[in-house]
């Protein structure tokens, strides 16, 4: 997109090449629906900062984009990790998800009505978002979260954006 193209133009180009290297057909357009989802919830002008950024910074870009496309994975970073972050408590276990989604299932018919596999596969899901991006280390069980450090011309965006927010969950801040 930085360099002129479109939803709509990568889209094509997705169906003619696969370019995401997905097992079907129906896989590499799912795959291609939820990035064009995640792209655009954010603003163009981060394109040329996450072309110029280093893969650090582009993985935590991508996971802005996640957290402003689910607001349950975002109340989980940033009622769960932000605030282990805060309290100095720097491990995040499978109990900790288990309790965000037993309180989340208090407050939301929806989530009550989830499956107890239906939980356990999204918990699974958080974790390899959060590892990936460089939040938790791979350690099975129990992870160790790792606070990044923020690229000053990203914070600058989040917050030339009101995406403050973002910046407190990412960073262990009140």
């Amino acid at each position: 997109m930085d360099q002129g193209m479109t939803i709509t133009d990568i889209k094509a180009l997705n169906k003619e090449q696969n370019i995401f290297a997905a097992p079907t057909q129906e896989r590499a357009t799912q795959i291609m629906n939820t990035i064009a989802t995640r792209v655009a919830s954010l603003d163009a002008s981060i394109y040329p900062l996450f072309e110029q950024s280093d893969v650090s910074t582009q993985k935590l870009i991508a996971l802005v984009a996640i957290m402003q496309t689910d607001r349950l994975f975002f109340e989980f970073v940033y009622e769960v990790v932000r605030e282990k972050m805060i309290v100095g408590s720097h491990e995040l276990a499978d109990s900790d998800i288990r309790i965000f989604f037993k309180e989340k299932q208090l407050q939301s018919d929806k989530v009550a009505a989830w499956t107890e596999y239906t939980l356990k596969r999204l918990g699974r899901c958080y974790k390899t978002m959060l590892m990936e991006a460089g939040l938790t280390d791979r350690a099975p069980g129990s992870r160790a979260i790792l606070k990044p450090i923020l690229d000053p011309e990203l914070e600058a965006w989040l917050r030339k954006h009101g995406m403050d927010l973002m910046i407190n969950a990412l960073t262990g801040v009140r």
